[in-house]
């Protein structure tokens, strides 16, 4: 049986797409964390914690669910929490290559103890991505129905639309 469900990502902005997945990987344990990572790769929109408010806005629909935060390898976070299964989303085949690969090498952080599950986004959200709402919102473009409401009236908040 599963206990501990982990879906992490940057989350900056949670879209619907993430949403999607989060509704889907809650059904899968016990507990589902949705864990916010610090990307050192990537440059925040928004701060770790306006990230971990907005996810929980979003999905405190879920019972079972958590919202944290770290930093570092995910398979320390892993084996720390004493994680059964990573669920990783999937919009597209060039997904699949960079997952693939960033799972094996999780796999052999961790021996092997935790599974990988991947889910395939909904067709309806394949094409969203943090990035490209981000792009369209500071472009003044419309992203309704792409991030929750709460989400998108936060984004227009705090570019002061």
């Amino acid at each position: 049986m599963i206990q501990k469900v982990l879906y992490a990502g940057s989350f900056d902005p949670i879209t619907n797409g993430h949403l999607d997945l989060i509704n889907r990987a809650a059904k899968l344990g016990d507990h589902l964390i949705v864990g916010v990572i610090d990307n050192q790769s990537k440059k925040p929109f928004f701060t770790a914690e306006e990230r971990k408010d907005m996810i929980a806005e979003a999905t405190s629909h879920i019972p079972n669910m958590v919202v944290d935060h770290f930093s570092g390898l995910l398979a320390d976070y892993v084996k720390k929490n004493r994680i059964d299964v990573v669920v990783r989303g999937l919009r597209a085949t060039m997904d699949f290559e960079y997952e693939i690969q960033m799972a094996q090498m999780n796999a052999r952080l961790y021996n092997n103890d935790v599974e990988t599950v991947f889910l395939m986004t909904c067709p309806d959200y394949s094409f969203v991505s943090s990035s490209i709402v981000k792009e369209v919102f500071t472009l003044n473009g419309d992203i309704k129905g792409l991030v929750p409401d709460k989400v998108l009236e936060y984004m227009e908040r705090k570019c002061k639309r």
